[in-house]
């Protein structure tokens, strides 16, 4: 999950909100307190935490709740306005014909970044290509190479020129007719005057619309003086923060971001060229403090699915039967990692359980085997699974080399499905329509 350890003691303090029995002074300063505990413990800077629990304070007991708001909801609402004035908004992204420098030190995921932006702008349609520029670490040739012809992404480079300015009005030139062009720029291990002086040069000669910084989520409070140093020389136009789905901090990448008044572009949030969002704070903050993302889950599947990968109607008037749950199990596998998916779901939503990496590797196992073991079933019995006895389980378990046990567990599994799809229709949180609405029928 996208910053786990700040989003679980967040949602840890705002709990105490809830469970309070009257919104007073004292509740809102012990509120207030584990909320600059788990900013200051996320490497969020002193002086914006300091800020931010005043405003928090000074309008929770001055401010009148809206109409209709209840105390406690009002509370939640302005610590969540409050994020919001600490990140910003998000940059924005244009969907158009541009030039884009990545400017970052080395190992901040700066390489990585520019292959999976460039997946970005071609999933919206737009033809990208890469320049490898990063004439300073061996291999960063190689490496973007590799990740472009695997995305099916223009790249260009000269391996071996050290001449990273040249590369650069070479590249330009030869990737003339593709939309989007992205540079990738040389790092270092500190920011030293040679490599200010090249993306000086490369800034030149490109004259890109947007300038991204590349920020490693774990710098902690470096990540100010490396915001300063590259917005003084080029000036920085978005940042990318990476690794935000490991047990790194964050806080240090965001403080800067406030700082510099530059605004978050993208996170990444996994390995995977898709594992890489546009930045929307209102999203970010939502799915920190446990409210979920439904929006972008459905921009997800919108992405990912097909009208063909879930038959709607079917599942809601409960004919669901294993070729269902198969293609249901095919649509999440290409969504993304189940975890991910879950995390975009409101705590309501999830029955407030948290769920474990153990138990999502588990769970996404087991999945895994689900599907190995109905590949072994005939059409008849997908169709309907009551037709699967005792001589049908031994059959299907030497065909999936699974056991008796776990196929009768896969049963169970779908009969579970099959009753929570039918309390879910017409419920509260009105699945078809939001399917119905997602796929435009």
């Amino acid at each position: 999950m996208v910053m786990d350890k700040l989003g679980d003691s967040l949602q840890g303090a705002l709990k105490k909100l809830v469970r309070a029995g009257r919104i007073d002074e004292r509740t809102v300063n012990e509120v207030v307190k584990d909320i600059q505990r788990a900013l200051l413990q996320a490497d969020v800077n002193v002086k914006l935490v300091m800020g931010m629990s005043k405003k928090i304070k000074d309008r929770a007991m001055k401010e009148d709740p809206p109409s209709g708001m209840s105390p406690r909801e009002h509370v939640i609402r302005i610590v969540y306005q409050e994020l919001m004035e600490i990140i910003g908004q998000g940059a924005e992204i244009k969907l158009k014909p541009q030039t884009i420098m990545m400017v970052g030190l080395q190992g901040s995921g700066k390489t990585t970044s520019t292959a999976k932006l460039a997946r970005f702008f071609q999933k919206k349609g737009l033809k990208p290509a890469v320049i490898a520029a990063d004439t300073f670490r061996p291999g960063a040739h190689k490496q973007l190479k590799i990740l472009s012809e695997k995305l099916n992404v223009a790249f260009y480079g000269e391996e071996g020129n050290p001449d990273a300015v040249e590369i650069v009005r070479n590249g330009l030139k030869a990737l003339d007719k593709y939309d989007v062009k992205i540079v990738d720029t040389a790092g270092r291990h500190a920011l030293e005057a040679d490599l200010i002086d090249e993306m000086e040069r490369i800034h030149k000669i490109a004259k890109p619309d947007q300038k991204f910084m590349v920020l490693d989520a774990a710098i902690g409070q470096q990540a100010s003086q490396q915001a300063h140093a590259f917005n003084d020389s080029v000036g920085i136009t978005g940042v990318i923060i990476t690794k935000l789905d490991g047990t790194a901090k964050g806080g240090g990448a965001l403080s800067a971001v406030s700082e510099t008044k530059a605004p978050i572009a993208f996170i990444g949030v996994g390995e995977t060229p898709e594992d890489f969002e546009k930045f929307e704070a209102d999203r970010f903050i939502s799915r920190l403090l446990g409210m979920g993302d439904l929006k972008s889950l459905m921009e997800k599947a919108e992405e990912n699915l097909s009208e063909e990968d879930v038959d709607v109607d079917a599942l809601m008037q409960g004919r669901f039967t294993l070729k269902d749950m198969y293609k249901q199990l095919e649509a999440m596998n290409k969504m993304g990692p189940l975890k991910q998916i879950m995390q975009m779901l409101p705590m309501g939503m999830a029955g407030g359980m948290k769920v474990s990496d153990e138990m999502f590797r588990e769970t996404g196992d087991k999945l895994k085997h689900y599907r190995i073991i109905m590949d072994s079933m005939t059409e008849a019995e997908m169709l309907d699974p009551k037709l699967i006895g005792g001589t049908r389980i031994k059959r299907i378990s030497r065909g999936s080399g699974c056991s008796p046990e776990e196929i009768r567990e896969l049963l169970k599994y779908h009969k579970t499905m099959q009753t929570a799809l039918k309390g879910l229709k017409g419920g509260k949180f009105n699945l078809q329509k939001m399917m119905k609405k997602k796929m435009g029928m």
